[in-house]
């Protein structure tokens, strides 16, 4: 089973588009899915109209995106767990690129835009401009050879997400970058894919990312720091090598 995880803060508008995406990546895998949710303290209907919609839903107050995909991410019960975005910025068809059959041999898959093979519309040279430089930021700080943390679409093995996220401080945009980075500490395999990414109408996730900027940097920071004190819970156990090669925690 797959397990999507959708962060919610104010898109009760964009909820019948999120469950469009929902209903054509149904029909699409020959695998179950379900959907957790989070909504992390709207003021408007979004956590009614996802209910509608046929979500799990998980309410909570407004902490940010971070606990709002740590939530879902523990709360989740499939053997792959997708972070999706309620816009669909990278379509149903391409997010099957970060999943079996498509994709074996992987802990952690991340949609990139950045890779060649990848397109970006609708972005504005500006929001390019800055969402690549707030890339090579993250790259230079915490993650040397990712090139792209923030598409909004990344997709893990139960037990690496239950052991990272379990891990996780960070409340707000940097959590991605953190559960990378902890991945990359404990020698977990992280794939880049190459997608198509399509800017959503008004802010989208995009005018967000930018917009909260000074709190990513500061969290890539406080990330940076921890790793260099041996500050979050080691693995109790190890890694366990599967004959595909996947590095799966135990």
């Amino acid at each position: 089973m797959l397990t999507l995880v959708i962060p919610l803060w104010q898109d009760a508008a964009t909820i019948p588009h999120t469950a469009d995406g929902v209903a054509k990546l149904r029909a699409a895998l020959p695998y179950s899915i379900e959907v957790v949710a989070v909504d992390d303290g709207s003021t408007d209907a979004s956590a009614d109209a996802a209910e509608q919609a046929g979500f799990h839903v998980l309410r909570q107050p407004h902490r940010g995106r971070g606990a709002a995909i740590r939530a879902g991410m523990l709360a989740a019960n499939g053997i792959y767990r997708m972070l999706v975005d309620a816009c669909w910025s990278v379509p149903p068809e391409q997010v099957q690129l970060l999943l079996p059959p498509a994709l074996t041999g992987f802990d952690i898959a991340v949609a990139s835009r950045n890779l060649a093979g990848s397109t970006r519309h609708g972005e504005s040279a500006i929001r390019r401009s800055a969402s690549r430089g707030l890339a090579r930021l993250v790259q230079a700080i915490v993650l040397p050879g990712i090139s792209d943390v923030h598409s909004g679409f990344m997709c893990l093995r139960a037990e690496a997400a239950r052991s990272l996220f379990a891990r996780t401080r960070e409340d707000g945009g940097a959590v991605e970058v953190e559960v990378l980075a902890l991945a990359r500490a404990f020698g977990l395999e992280v794939r880049e894919i190459p997608v198509d990414w399509q800017t959503s109408a008004g802010v989208g996730i995009g005018g967000r990312r930018l917009r909260e900027t000074p709190d990513l940097l500061t969290g890539l920071a406080r990330v940076r720091a921890r790793l260099a004190t041996s500050a979050y819970p080691p693995l109790k156990a190890g890694l366990r090598i599967e004959p595909d090669g996947t590095h799966l925690l135990v």
